[in-house]
């Protein structure tokens, strides 16, 4: 049976990206990303806002930290990853994204033309440890 997890967003950074390194020593960057949807037509267009949490690996994960800032415009692809812990004695679980590939969109006013920036690097870890070592931050 076939399936497919890949999803595509674009939207801006809701923080500053957060780095921190694994014990193995494999970098990964949090991202805060709100992306707008707009619906409707006339007097009833109404918009909401999705926040979803992307959490992207390796060499890329240093290239976000280091270049990005709240309020970034980026363009992510990546696949749907469901994270469960434990805390405070109650189960939590949420879904967020692994980025595959991370586009550092052009941003407006001097020097912002051209062409994307676009951070592609290795999936993470099939074996990253599970707990305190993954997300959530």
């Amino acid at each position: 049976m076939a399936s497919l997890n890949r999803v595509f967003l674009m939207g801006n950074l809701t923080r500053d990206p957060e780095l921190r390194y694994i014990p193995s020593g494999q970098a990964v960057c949090a991202l805060g990303l709100a992306v707008n949807n707009k619906y409707g037509s006339g007097d009833d267009k109404k918009e909401e806002v999705l926040f979803i949490d992307v959490n992207v690996w390796g060499k890329s994960a240093e290239n976000c930290a280091e270049y990005l800032k709240k309020g970034r415009l980026v363009f992510v692809e990546g696949r749907l990853k469901w994270r469960q812990w434990e805390k405070d004695g109650q189960k939590k679980s949420k879904i967020d994204v692994t980025a595959i590939s991370v586009q550092f969109m052009p941003t407006g006013g001097a020097g912002g033309g051209g062409q994307p920036r676009q951070q592609s690097e290795d999936e993470p870890p099939q074996d990253a440890p599970p707990g305190d070592d993954e997300v959530p931050f």
